[in-house]
């Protein structure tokens, strides 16, 4: 957990060690850095303000040297620009201050739930899903074409798989981020379009001309490998 304010990081840390997590915390960027290097987290809850390095730059530097690490980030501001920017450069879900510990908790155990049932996935044997030239392969979590692996983040990767598993299915933003993300965000569903965006230019031919992730009007998106 990566939190310059003592009192909101004692707090929060108090809060999901009595939950029965084991919580490391840092006061700015160098040292959650180091320190993510060296404890490999199931998960990094990152403010956005930080002395040192920004939460920004953290969380590019920990997408690219830990690309599936689930990120939680909190900030203080509440525009969309910057809750927007947090998504765009790799954070899986955010939290605005002030924020209540009950949604804070919850969205905490949701990411982790998700990737606990990913393992439980792998370990019944899953099915592969071929797409065309791609293959979604959900004991490995792996996304290949021909051959050669798509790279996917957490969350692209559970999208992907809704929605290939329900093909031809049109599904509203509301209902993919309680299916995806596990439950009700009541906040921005701009989290929706950025993923989907996310995965247009990864597997998209032509991600201005999409095939495979349609949108419909009026409601959300289509899985439609024609």
């Amino acid at each position: 957990m990566v939190e310059d304010d003592p009192s909101l990081s004692a707090a929060i840390s108090y809060s999901l060690r009595r939950a029965g997590y084991d919580v490391s915390v840092a006061g700015d960027g160098p040292r959650a850095l180091q320190a993510a290097r060296a404890e490999s987290p199931d998960l990094v809850v990152l403010d956005l303000m930080l002395p040192g390095m920004s939460g920004l730059d953290l969380c590019r530097v920990l997408r690219q040297e830990a690309d599936t690490v689930p990120i939680l980030m909190l900030t203080a501001r509440d525009t969309e620009v910057d809750r927007v920017v947090g998504l765009e450069i790799g954070a899986d879900d955010y939290v605005t201050k002030p924020f209540s510990m009950r949604e804070f908790m919850a969205r905490v155990g949701a990411m982790l739930r998700r990737q606990d049932m990913a393992v439980s996935a792998a370990g019944a044997g899953a099915a592969s899903i071929p797409i065309g030239d791609l293959r979604l392969d959900l004991d490995a979590r792996v996304l290949t074409r021909e051959g050669v692996e798509v790279r996917l983040r957490p969350k692209e990767f559970d999208l992907l798989a809704f929605l290939a598993k329900n093909r031809g299915r049109a599904f509203s933003r509301d209902q993919l981020l309680q299916q995806v993300w596990g439950y009700d965000f009541s906040g921005d569903d701009r989290t929706v379009d950025v993923h989907v965006r996310w995965l247009r230019q990864k597997i998209e031919r032509e991600p201005a001309d999409p095939r495979l992730i349609v949108t419909v009007r009026g409601v959300g998106y289509r899985f439609d490998p024609a």
